[in-house]
């Protein structure tokens, strides 16, 4: 093999594990995601906020940080942090609530539980071109009822 075969092999493999190496870890999903209304669909019975945005500082193999941004329909503006262990263990994020975070692939999967026994499981993918972030949930109500929903998320 020449030496430019070489140093083009050796190239495209560092190439192909930083490539490698930034989708394990997550990085694709870090930035400012604006919730796409018209794509999203809520709940039965839960009210429609008029906005949403996500903000992920952090999403790898150990550890995910993450805030919500919520302005209700009523006008009320909340904000949810969450700043835990990706181990898929379960940990509390309030005084009532406890929430698993856990990055398989290109996958990022949450459940919450809360205080009657309630969850809340959520899936969410990329886009091929990382520009849509598509989060597929599950309400389990503490008697066992499911309702799904889809939260559709787009880069800002």
């Amino acid at each position: 093999m020449s030496g430019r075969r070489i140093i083009t092999a050796i190239g495209g493999l560092c190439v192909a594990l930083a490539a490698g190496s930034a989708w394990a870890d997550g990085s694709a999903f870090v930035g400012r995601w604006h919730w796409n209304r018209t794509q999203s669909t809520v709940p039965p019975g839960e009210s429609v906020p008029n906005d949403v945005v996500a903000e992920i500082s952090r999403v790898d193999s150990t550890h995910v940080r993450w805030s919500l941004t919520v302005l209700a329909a009523q006008g009320q503006t909340s904000v949810e942090t969450f700043d835990t262990a990706a181990n898929g263990e379960f940990y509390p994020i309030s005084s009532d609530t406890m929430a698993a975070f856990r990055l398989i692939g290109s996958t990022l999967q949450a459940t919450f539980k809360g205080p009657t026994g309630q969850t809340d499981s959520l899936t969410c993918t990329l886009a091929p071109d990382r520009r849509r972030m598509t989060c597929r949930g599950a309400l389990s109500s503490g008697d066992g009822r499911m309702t799904d929903y889809v939260d559709v998320y787009d880069r800002m």
